[in-house]
This record gives C-alpha cells, structure tokens and sequence, in this order.
C-alpha cells in the first residue's frame, strides 16, 4: 500500500506547529475572555507580530495582513459580524462539517478560506486556533527574508 504526501503541506504544518509551540501564539491570545466578540477578534488579529490592518474594500471590512498577505477579514457591519480566515482545505471541510457557523469562505477562495460567524456557537480556544491557522499558513508561505525579519522585530 502506498501513502500520497503533500510535502508542501508537512513543511506547511512543521512551520505552524513551531511558530505555535515557540509561544509567538501565546504573545498574542494571552487575554482570556469567556466569548470572542468582533472586538476580541480584531485586537486578536492585530496582535500577530507583522500584523498590518487595512480597508482596501472600505469601512465596512476590516483586512488583517501579514507580510503584505491577508490572513483575515472582519466583517464590521451587523450583530455580531464574521471573520473569514485562510485554513488548509481539509481542515476547512473538517470545520465545516464540525460548526453550523463555519462555511466556505464569502468572496473568497472556497477551498482555501472559510467565513466563520461570531454567534458564539464556535468555541473561544477552537476560534483562536482558527485564526492561528490561519496566521501561521500566511505566515509560513512567506519568503524566509520576509518571515525573519518579522520575527525579529
């Protein structure tokens, strides 16, 4: 029996687990709150070393980037809004199928983002880890320059 490995996708994950476990994720999901609110969302986001937010689409969408790469969008109208976030495709199906509030991304890529609503039914660890993902994917397809000198500041 032989086995199909995506090796982009190991080295993709190796970079995350190490960004994650080097505390860079710790540095930036240190606050406790008992539910994400878009507000918690945004400071989130904003909090990602190299993080730059932007409104390339206007007032109403908040763009999180890195290295000049968005890693997440704020929907800053209605209720309670929705973030959309980079995630691999198999892990945004898993999602999907996981969370009522999670589908495919809204005018995105719909193998490669996913548009999560902030309704509380998503857990707070499960949505930090989400947006992690999502962080650390942007993160790790950067050019090596580019991801040392981020993490150097």
């Amino acid at each position: 029996m032989t086995v199909d490995i995506d090796v982009d996708l190991v080295a993709k994950h190796q970079v995350l687990t190490s960004y994650t476990a080097s505390g860079a994720s710790k540095r930036c999901c240190g606050s406790t709150v008992e539910t994400m609110t878009r507000d918690d969302v945004l400071e989130l986001c904003g909090g990602f070393p190299g993080s730059a937010e932007d409104y390339p689409f206007g007032d109403g969408v908040a763009v999180f980037k890195v290295g000049g790469r968005m890693f997440a969008l704020v929907s800053l109208e209605g209720d309670s809004g929705s973030v959309n976030l980079k995630c691999d495709p198999g892990l945004a199906l898993e999602f999907r199928a996981r969370y009522p509030a999670v589908r495919p991304g809204y005018h995105q890529d719909k193998r490669h983002w996913n548009t999560v609503n902030l309704d509380e039914s998503v857990g707070d660890d499960e949505l930090r880890e989400m947006i992690d993902h999502s962080y650390g994917l942007v993160f790790a397809g950067l050019p090596r320059v580019q991801r040392a000198r981020i993490s150097e500041a």
